[in-house]
């Protein structure tokens, strides 16, 4: 994701990112065991906000993203959201899997598409 805010010159520091991670709810995403990424989930008194999906390089294009959305969807029913909120990068591979989710596209600026999806269960 550095990529991302280096490519639109948005500042990547470190720490910052960290002290936000910290605020967050974190899911290591697992594959046979072994740590292949990570969910960050935020939650207040307007639904589910899907912060952070990251699934290794090398793992990518094995549905282990759109499983990972499935439990995305899962936590947000659990909590009593009804949407699952997102902000991606107009140039990340993701966004055509929020597409391909269901994922629908609520506003865009420069850099992002802003997406919410109905959350139902699997």
């Amino acid at each position: 994701m550095q990529t991302y805010y280096e490519n639109y010159r948005v500042n990547w520091e470190r720490s910052k990112i960290e002290e936000q991670i910290q605020g967050l709810q974190n899911w290591d995403v697992l594959v046979n065991g072994e740590v292949a990424g990570a969910i960050r989930l935020q939650f207040d008194a307007e639904g589910c906000y899907l912060r952070d999906l990251q699934v290794s390089a090398e793992l990518q294009g094995q549905g282990i993203g759109r499983e990972a959305l499935a439990k995305v969807e899962e936590l947000a029913l659990q909590s009593g959201a009804d949407f699952v909120r997102l902000r991606v990068f107009k140039i990340s591979p993701a966004y055509q899997l929020y597409l391909r989710a269901g994922y629908a596209v609520d506003k865009q600026e420069d850099n992002f598409y802003y997406m919410s999806k109905l959350a139902q269960p699997s």
